[in-house]
């Protein structure tokens, strides 16, 4: 009896197991190559978890037939911890159990079952003890992660069928709707605030429909055209993400569209793009699809954005701090306790005045470019104005609350970049009533710069704060390197192993007035 209940706990194990491995394949983008580098700097391979289960795993094959109960037994206890683990744990972005997470989940059971039922039968066949079919679960618990891979390599070619039917389902329903205006919007950081923005204010004229969420992939907006997008919507809102040359072509070449919006070229995602100049390709394969008839808008506030020449389109640049040759300039930016204030100057001189209840540069910046885009369209003034004045603040991207006890959170835990966290700081660094707290365990996907971006991070942070908690140990070396760089001597430095630990601390520190700035959060493929 004692072998069943192993066997049967140790299946339940492995299941959680399987789960769990599928869930970081899904959150690098179910790339074999995203996957097997994590595995490599994650030392996932070796957690006490699967060291103890493979040490028991080799005492069990080990054992002699008259200690088969002890064997049971020591399977039995690992299994049972593990079930009791893997359920516990909470997760930042746990497994979305979507139609293509089920077939490699099933596939990767299927592959566990092969050999576990001819192990089966051959120790029905034999007359052996049914033990040696809980090592073979165990084994597999020890090695899901060969089991997640193949998976998703034998199911490259149904994945490729099945999206390729998606793809030309979308692209009939978009021939379908000749009249939609289709704009997309791409950039290293602000396309999704700026994707929202334009939105709104497109609203006050048109029905629009924009891609929800984080859906900018090519599969993303296959699923939003496929689901969403109405025959009665009269534009269509893009953004377009890329983690490898080629991503934002490939959407281009489904929707088609009109009007392009690059918000930075930046220092982001290097780690897959190795170098700027990649990536600045890349965000400008929006531009370069465009028709002789549409538009380009750009941000001329970065240099590779600002370096790069348009001439198949008409280009309109825009620019906040780097105004130079921009067209349409953003200025008089005043920032209070309900928001900010700014104006913004045409190519023909003219100067409109807009209230927002957003903060930090970066907002000021994403705005402008969709009035840009909506003065385009035609939208009254009074409606644009009228519009930027209700916009509601993006959640976690620089989002401002304050709590009943007085302390003023700026929530700017999305995505994280070299670029945005200076604005962020920027903003905190204007907070003046009490404590300036920072909450980060630094930025990622920098590539070979990570620990050199992170150290000026550090730097940042020193002159902008009064209280820095380094959450984790990922970049924890290169920001504390970063701070002590510099002169500062009165900033409160603390490191915590988790977020939760931050608001343990911080329950026990904070004071009405004090202002809380929490930037980045990473996934659960970091430490």
């Amino acid at each position: 009896m004692l072998v069943y209940i192993t066997i049967i706990i140790a299946v339940i194990a492995l299941v959680f197991e399987f789960r769990r491995q599928l869930m970081m394949l899904q959150q690098n983008s179910y790339r074999n190559d995203r996957y097997s580098r994590w595995l490599s700097t994650s030392q996932d391979s070796t957690s006490a978890m699967r060291l103890v289960s493979g040490a028991v795993l080799l005492a069990s094959l080990s054992t002699l037939t008259p200690a088969i109960w002890i064997s049971a037994g020591l399977i039995c206890a690992v299994s049972l911890t593990n079930t009791i683990i893997l359920a516990r744990k909470k997760y930042k972005k746990p497994l979305v159990m979507t139609r293509r997470a089920s077939r490699i989940l099933l596939t990767m059971l299927l592959l566990a079952a092969i050999p576990t039922v001819i192990c089966l039968f051959v120790c029905q066949a034999q007359g052996a003890s049914l033990i040696f079919v809980a090592d073979i679960i165990l084994a597999a618990f020890c090695f899901s992660q060969s089991f997640a891979l193949v998976a998703n390599w034998l199911l490259k070619p149904v994945e490729a069928n099945i999206n390729r039917k998606y793809y030309q389902d979308a692209e009939r329903i978009l021939r379908g709707m000749p009249d939609l205006k289709i704009i997309g919007v791409t950039g290293s950081y602000g396309k999704t605030s700026t994707k929202h923005y334009l939105n709104r204010i497109l609203s006050e004229k048109y029905d629009v429909m924009m891609t929800p969420g984080s859906f900018n992939t090519t599969m993303g907006v296959i699923r939003t055209v496929r689901e969403y997008l109405k025959p009665y919507n009269e534009v269509f809102i893009v953004e377009m993400g890329a983690k490898q040359p080629g991503d934002i072509k490939e959407i281009c070449d489904l929707v088609h569209p009109e009007i392009g919006i690059v918000t930075a070229v930046g220092e982001q995602h290097l780690e897959s793009f190795k170098t700027i100049e990649n990536v600045q390709r890349t965000k400008f394969e929006l531009i370069d699809s465009l028709p002789t008839d549409g538009l380009a808008v750009v941000n001329n506030d970065f240099p590779f954005v600002a370096n790069r020449k348009v001439d198949n389109v008409k280009c309109i640049r825009y620019a906040v701090s780097e105004c130079g040759p921009a067209q349409y300039i953003a200025e008089d930016i005043r920032y209070s306790a309900h928001g900010t204030s700014f104006t913004v100057v045409t190519p023909t001189g003219e100067k409109f005045g807009f209230s927002t209840h957003l903060v930090g540069e970066c907002n000021v910046s994403n705005l402008l470019a969709a009035i840009i885009v909506a003065l385009r369209l035609e939208v009254p003034i009074e409606k644009i104005s009228y519009a930027v004045n209700d916009i509601q603040q993006v959640e976690h991207r620089l989002n401002m609350k304050r709590t009943p006890g007085g302390v003023t959170i700026i929530d700017d835990a999305f995505n994280s970049n070299p670029t945005g966290s200076k604005m962020a700081l920027d903003v905190l660094k204007m907070m003046t009533g009490g404590r300036r707290i920072i909450v980060t365990p630094g930025m990622i996907e920098l590539g070979e710069r990570q620990e050199e971006l992170n150290a000026k991070f550090g730097e940042y942070i020193a002159g902008a704060a009064d209280i820095a908690i380094i959450v984790g140990h990922y970049n924890r070396e290169a920001i504390i390197s970063g701070i002590k760089s510099t002169d500062t001597t009165s900033l409160d430095v603390h490191t915590v192993n988790s977020f939760s630990e931050a608001q343990q601390l911080l329950a026990t520190t904070l004071k009405p007035g004090d202002t809380i700035l929490y930037e980045n959060d990473l996934p659960d493929t970091f430490k």
